[in-house]
């Protein structure tokens, strides 16, 4: 499993407009200057966010984009699943997969459950808030 530029830069996005929250929208443009990102690209990726629910769009010269719930309500694995789909490591782990013929003599099929456990644990576990504490930590 690999994790794209769109779930990466996701991530990114949404921790930025955490990190710039200062009670008005803030611009794609103002985003993707600061996280040296295409703004085009950005663009596709915050109309993701915004479908789903997880950023709120404001038209207008005072318009731009703002989280919609605090930081601490988004999972980094919320966000990944949303711009990536499935984390799973195997196919026959996806949830619209059908059952894998060899799933009840599989050898191997108890480590690919592990290695999603463990993925899962981790994603689910850290929060942007926990991203923008560890970003002041830094700073």
């Amino acid at each position: 499993m690999k994790i794209s530029t769109k779930g990466r830069y996701a991530v990114r996005l949404m921790l930025d407009l955490a990190q710039n929250d200062k009670g008005e929208c803030i611009k794609v443009k103002d985003i993707a200057t600061r996280q040296g990102i295409s703004e085009k690209y950005l663009e596709q990726i915050i109309a993701i966010l915004n479908k789903a629910g997880f950023v709120k769009s404001v038209r207008g010269a005072q318009g731009g984009y703002r989280l919609t719930k605090d930081p601490k309500e988004y999972t980094v694995g919320m966000i990944l699943r949303l711009t990536e789909g499935s984390l799973a490591p195997v196919a026959c782990l996806e949830e619209n997969h059908s059952e894998c013929r060899r799933c009840d003599t599989c050898e191997t099929l108890g480590v690919w459950r592990e290695l999603q456990k463990a993925i899962d644990q981790v994603v689910d576990g850290i929060t942007v808030a926990d991203l923008l504490e560890k970003s002041k930590q830094r700073s």
